[in-house]
C-alpha cells in the first residue's frame, strides 16, 4: 500500500497528482466583473457603437452651437427648433437625445448577444448562479456608458461654448448648474446603458431588445400627444426620456421633474428592467 502511493505520487500523470497540481478558482464577484470587463472589450462592435454614440454626442451639439453662433437658423427650425432663447449647455448636449440610441442598442447587444451565438450557455456553466452575470454586464457597461457619455458632453459643451462666445448663451463651467448638468447627462447615458442591456436580457433577441430601445425613448414620447391634455403633462414627466432629460437640463419649469425626481424616476425604471430580466433569467433555462 505504501509503494503504490508512493509510486501515485511520484509520477506527475496519475489522476490524483493532476487533481492536486490543478488549482481551484472560486466565482467570487470580482472575477465575474473582470470576465464581463474582458468580454465587452474584445467586440468589435463595442468599440463601433461607442465611437458611433460619442460622434452624435459630440457633432451634434456643435453643429447646434455652430448655428446659434453664426445667427442662422434661430427661429426658422434649426436642428432644435427655436434657438433664440438657447443657452451654451443645451445647445451642446442636443445630441444627447440622438446618442441615447446607440448606448441603448449596444446594452442590448452586451446581453442579447450572448443567447444569439449560444455563448450565455458557457457564461452561466461558469456562473451557475446566473444573477451575478448580469449585475455585473449592467454595471460594467453602465459605468462605461457613464464616463464616455461625461466625457463626450463636456468636449461638447467646452466647443460649443466658444462658438457662442459673445452671445447670450455663453455659460462658463462655474455657472450656477453647469457641472450638474454635463455629470447628469452622463448618468443619464449610463442608466440608458443599463437599460439597454437588462432588454437584451428580458427579450433574449438582438432585434426584440433594440425594438424595445426604440419604443421606450422614442415611440412612446410621441405617442403621448394622443393623451387628452390633461394627462400628457402629469404622463409624459415620469417617461425615462423626460426624468433622464431633467438631469442634465439647466433650468426647470412646473411641468418638468427637479433633477433629483428625475433621477428618482429614471433610477425607478432601471431597476423594473433589471427586476424582469432577473426573474427571466432564474426562472428560464438559457
Amino acid at each position: 500500500m505504501t509503494t503504490m502511493t508512493e509510486t501515485q505520487s511520484a509520477n506527475p500523470s496519475s489522476p490524483e497528482a493532476t487533481q492536486r497540481a490543478r488549482p481551484r478558482y472560486k466565482v467570487t464577484g470580482f472575477r465575474v466583473l473582470r470576465s464581463e470587463w474582458a468580454k465587452l472589450w474584445t467586440l468589435r462592435s463595442t468599440w463601433i457603437t461607442l465611437a458611433v454614440g460619442l460622434v452624435l454626442l459630440i457633432s451634434f451639439g456643435v453643429i447646434a452651437s455652430a448655428q446659434y453662433g453664426s445667427g442662422s437658423g434661430l427661429d426658422d427650425g434649426g436642428p432644435g427648433g427655436d434657438l433664440s432663447n438657447a443657452d451654451a449647455l443645451g445647445l451642446s448636449l442636443f445630441g444627447i437625445s440622438v446618442a441615447q440610441m446607440a448606448f441603448g442598442i449596444l446594452g442590448v447587444m452586451v446581453t442579447a448577444g450572448e443567447y444569439s451565438t449560444g455563448m450565455i450557455r458557457s457564461t452561466l456553466a461558469a456562473v451557475p448562479r446566473r444573477l451575478p452575470v448580469l449585475w455585473s454586464k449592467s454595471a460594467v457597461f453602465g459605468l462605461v456608458a457613464f464616463v464616455l457619455g461625461t466625457i463626450g458632453a463636456s468636449v461638447a459643451f467646452l466647443i460649443g461654448n466658444e462658438l457662442v462666445a459673445g452671445t447670450a448663451a455663453e455659460l462658463s463651467l462655474s455657472d450656477s448648474g453647469v457641472v450638474r448638468s454635463l455629470l447628469g447627462g452622463g448618468l443619464y447615458l449610463g442608466l440608458v446603458a443599463v437599460i439597454g442591456t437588462a432588454l437584451g436580457a428580458l427579450f433574449r433577441s438582438v432585434a426584440g431588445g433594440i425594438a424595445a430601445v426604440v419604443g421606450i425613448l422614442m415611440l412612446v414620447p410621441s405617442l403621448t400627444s394622443l393623451l387628452p391634455n390633461s394627462w400628457e403633462d402629469d404622463v409624459t414627466k415620469y417617461l425615462p426620456s423626460n426624468a433622464g432629460e431633467s438631469l442634465y437640463t439647466l433650468t426647470h419649469d412646473a411641468a418638468s421633474l427637479s433633477p433629483t425626481a428625475g433621477l428618482v424616476v429614471l433610477l425607478g425604471w432601471s431597476a423594473l428592467a433589471l427586476a424582469g430580466a432577473a426573474y427571466r433569467l432564474v426562472r428560464t433555462d438559457a
